[in-house]
């Protein structure tokens, strides 16, 4: 026999032997829970990262890390504040935009929609927008007027590449026919679509000498989009940007534009942490039952040990390593068993739609038509530190009986 003797004893009571093999069933049970609650748990939280971040990355593609507005809503001096904003260590890219809300004509369809206007040789810079073209072509020249809108919006309107689009702007003007609102044609030359209905129905892109003589707004525009080498550092790095330059401007960064959406996600995962870390913790607690009948089981085991030197302590220890090496066995076995699904996932659903002929996300339905994952391994720590802890915890109870037996109770009737 080896020492520590609990230790010896612990590892020994946790295989089968004898009268057992009933006992050492319910332990494989537990821990084949346990395994498969950490794995389903980590694989979980795999998949909602990842479609986390193809939002995230589909919403940044559009709206860029930061923007910085003027103190009147617009920016005069535009070409130095970006030559400045671009002078900053950790930007990547700027470019100009004007926002115009509008409503858009064609035919007998109407619809209201965001014109962006944009410096086609710049906005590649900041955004991906004009890398979704999927119908027609993604260049603009300054006063063709041609415009690329989100492929929801053109079927609204039921408008084609050549079409052309009335762009109708809410501010008026006065002429001898009274006061009307200003109209342009625009040409459809474009169809961009990035997956998220949001921009694919509400949005459409101009040039920006064209949005400036449509808006009335001269050589100003609405801001400036930063691109940053860092988008979780865009709240203060937006703000040190702003703080270098010229005047009075107020910046807008991505987490406060989407802010809703991502507290949103945020909120999601942690519902589903919790509802997953419940299934680990029925799991963990099949420990009691297990080690609840052991020590039924080893009654007269117990009062022997205790009779020949063994402390209370002892023996409580003993219970407490089986309890644990069914809990650290089955924790380890979900924790490579989730790992290698997270890692492979992309490729597993994919050959299950095609062995049972069905597609999980339909492309028609759903905004992202695969299943992404991203394993974060803070996550695999935390999930392997709540799998043991409770499985530790489970332990106690069962420890504690044992340890309080009375050899002479114990051995009466033996």
């Amino acid at each position: 026999m080896f020492r520590p003797v609990e230790l010896f004893i612990g590892l020994r009571y946790t295989r089968a032997r004898r009268r057992g093999h009933f006992v050492s069933f319910i332990s494989m049970t537990s821990m084949i829970g346990i395994a498969l609650g950490v794995a389903a748990l980590i694989t979980v939280l795999s998949v909602m990262n990842g479609f986390e971040r193809e939002l995230r990355e589909r919403i940044l593609g559009m709206v860029s890390h930061a923007e910085v507005h003027g103190a009147q809503r617009q920016v005069d001096d535009w070409p130095g504040v970006l030559e400045r904003a671009e002078q900053h260590p950790r930007v990547v890219g700027a470019a100009p935009f004007i926002d115009g809300e509008v409503m858009v004509t064609r035919g007998g369809q109407v619809s209201g929609t965001l014109i962006r206007g944009v410096d086609p040789d710049r906005e590649p810079r900041v955004s991906d927008v004009l890398d979704q073209v999927i119908a027609g072509d993604a260049q603009l020249e300054a006063g063709e007027f041609g415009l690329i809108m989100g492929s929801a919006l053109a079927r609204e309107l039921g408008a084609r590449i050549g079409d052309r689009i009335t762009v109708i702007t809410p501010e008026a003007r006065v002429s001898v026919a009274g006061i009307t609102p200003r109209m342009r044609r625009f040409t459809l030359t474009g169809i961009f679509e990035v997956g998220m209905h949001e921009y694919d129905r509400t949005l459409a892109i101009a040039h920006i000498g064209d949005m400036a003589r449509v808006q009335g707004m001269g050589d100003a525009v609405s801001g400036i989009r930063l691109k940053l080498d860092d988008m979780m550092a865009a709240p203060w790095l937006a703000r040190e940007v702003a703080n270098e330059l010229p005047g009075h401007y107020r910046v807008v960064d991505w987490t406060r534009q989407h802010a809703n959406f991502f507290r949103a996600v945020q909120t999601e995962k942690t519902v589903m942490f919790v509802i997953l870390a419940l299934i680990v913790a029925v799991a963990a607690f099949n420990i009691v039952s297990t080690l609840v009948m052991v020590v039924r089981d080893k009654q007269a085991d117990i009062a022997i040990l205790r009779t020949v030197g063994l402390s209370p302590g002892s023996v409580m220890a003993v219970f407490i390593i089986q309890g644990a090496v069914i809990g650290v066995v089955g924790t380890a076995l979900g924790v490579a068993g989730g790992v290698s699904l997270a890692l492979n996932v992309e490729n597993i659903v994919p050959a299950v739609e095609q062995l049972l002929n069905f597609e999980f996300l339909p492309a028609d339905v759903y905004y992202i038509s695969d299943l992404p994952s991203e394993l974060c391994g803070e996550d695999v720590g935390r999930i392997t530190a709540l799998a043991l802890v409770l499985s530790l915890v489970a332990t106690l109870y069962p420890a504690w009986r044992a340890a309080r037996t009375e050899p002479a109770e114990a051995l009466r009737y033996e």
